[in-house]
């Protein structure tokens, strides 16, 4: 179990409402900068997405499990899996527009810039377009962002901002 870790499930059906709840708890809750907020996707009879709080340099706030539990939330210690897609990390904020690798890298928690598809870590020096989203994910203890090529040799973070549902079509 992760020491300072907390998973919350709220019963999210999708990422877009665990990533609501994530910017809403921060915000409500004053949670501290270095809080990582990240998704996990629980499988089983009930499929939803768990979310999970995180200070890995420290305890979270006191009091922070008995005042979600308040908030009618189902909260237990630790991560329910070591490949969370974070949401909220240190840096998170100052991630918009267009950066480079380096400066992503420099501004932020994430470790890595992977490009699906190529061998090897993204180029430094490579412009990435960012969207306003971006979301790392937990892989082997580092935070990477997966990215793809996009026109004019930029990149762009894998996932998209605003998906367009699997059936949206019928």
């Amino acid at each position: 179990m992760t020491p300072h870790a907390l998973t919350v499930d709220a019963g999210a059906r999708d990422l877009r409402t665990a990533d609501h709840l994530l910017r809403t708890l921060a915000a409500g809750l004053a949670l501290p900068d270095d809080v990582f907020g990240c998704t996990h996707l629980v499988h089983g009879e009930r499929p939803r997405v768990a979310v999970s709080l995180t200070r890995p340099g420290g305890p979270l706030p006191p009091g922070l499990a008995e005042r979600l539990a308040r908030r009618g939330y189902a909260v237990v210690p630790g991560l329910p899996d070591a490949a969370g897609r974070a949401v909220l990390y240190p840096g998170a904020a100052s991630l918009t527009g267009t950066l480079t690798v380096a400066e992503l890298l420099a501004r932020s928690a994430i470790d890595a810039v992977r490009v699906l598809g190529a061998a090897g870590p993204a180029d430094p020096r490579t412009r990435l377009v960012t969207r306003d989203h971006v979301r790392p994910q937990w892989r082997e203890g580092r935070l990477e962002l997966a990215a793809v090529p996009a026109a004019g040799d930029t990149l762009v973070p894998f996932e998209v901002p605003d998906p367009t549902p699997c059936c949206a079509d019928h």
